[in-house]
């Protein structure tokens, strides 16, 4: 598994509002993310009204519905959880690619941290093994990372 995960820590986030996208393909897979997405922010007081959940039909819609929330100007993140789990077709490629692409673009054209928790694995044990009640949680480590990343952003404008 990973060996890099985000720091629990002092996250400095204020009172920041996050949008979390998360697809309805492969929903017992990206059901595990957001559950653990939704877990750290309220570990770290983002909870309730502050985080607002969304669902698109599958991974390839995650880069239009992030931007379409980023655009609004009410949220300070946003957090695209899916999954694409490898099949006999070069489908999966094409999907990858160009969701990484567009959830990439997202950020750097809205200036906003936008995070990757889309799961691109070869078999559904290993979504399962990243999506559980457990530490390896990717949804959770979206989380973690819109956290650190919104901290960061405050101490480059010395908002510390």
């Amino acid at each position: 598994m990973s060996e890099y995960r985000p720091e629990e820590g002092n996250f400095n986030v204020g009172n920041a509002r996050v949008a979390v996208i998360a697809a309805r393909w492969n929903a017992e897979i990206t059901d595990g993310l957001l559950d653990g997405a939704v877990r750290a922010f309220a570990r770290h007081g983002i909870e309730g009204d502050a985080v607002e959940v969304f669902r698109v039909p599958g991974a390839f819609e995650l880069p239009l519905a992030s931007q379409r929330a980023a655009i609004t100007g009410r949220f300070d993140a946003v957090v695209a959880l899916g999954c694409v789990i490898r099949g006999d077709t070069p489908h999966f490629d094409y999907v990858c690619s160009e969701t990484t692409r567009g959830i990439g673009e997202v950020a750097l054209n809205e200036n906003l941290p936008v995070a990757f928790g889309l799961l691109t694995t070869d078999n559904l044990q290993q979504s399962l093994d990243r999506s559980g009640d457990n530490s390896e949680n990717k949804g959770e480590e979206a989380a973690l990372t819109i956290l650190e990343l919104l901290t960061v952003f405050k101490q480059i404008q010395g908002a510390e």
